[in-house]
């Protein structure tokens, strides 16, 4: 569950940077940048740079005690490959429509898995890739019951 949670978290940074990143002000940018591409990080501006790193420097300030996890989140998220960064960001997306009930279940289900030896849970997804989606959903409505 940590794992999920962990992920979440970071991902929940990510998005609070996303504004910033997505249309700086005129200001802080160098002369009509509309229809050019910004430059790399090394070619903004101290200002730029700044604005863009605002957001995750206010959560740093304000969570002294979540450092640490934060700096292993983000230095994970650098050693992952494309595809698992892409994997995960599905993940959190699937996790943010899920209603409620669904993240409860999904939190029993995570909890469950834990205790699972190692090669429990390797039958339990070969298990899973051998179910239809009805199967699967039936199963996850039972809260990942046998």
């Amino acid at each position: 569950m940590r794992h999920a949670i962990y992920l979440a978290v970071l991902f929940i940074l990510l998005p609070c940077s996303a504004p910033a990143l997505a249309a700086p002000p005129a200001s802080a940018t160098a002369p009509s940048t509309q229809g050019s591409p910004m430059p790399p990080w090394d070619r903004l501006t101290p200002e730029q740079q700044a604005l863009l790193l605002a957001p995750i420097r206010e959560r740093w300030d304000d969570n002294p005690q979540q450092r640490a996890r934060m700096y292993q989140h983000a230095k994970r998220w650098h050693e992952m490959a494309p595809e698992q960064r892409a994997r995960a960001y599905r993940g959190v997306q699937r996790w943010r429509e899920m209603d409620p009930g669904q993240r409860e279940r999904a939190r029993a289900l995570f909890d469950r898995m834990r205790e699972m030896t190692p090669e429990q849970r390797k039958a339990m997804r070969e298990r899973w890739k051998t179910m239809t989606p009805e199967q699967k959903r039936e199963w996850m409505q039972q809260d990942g019951k046998p």
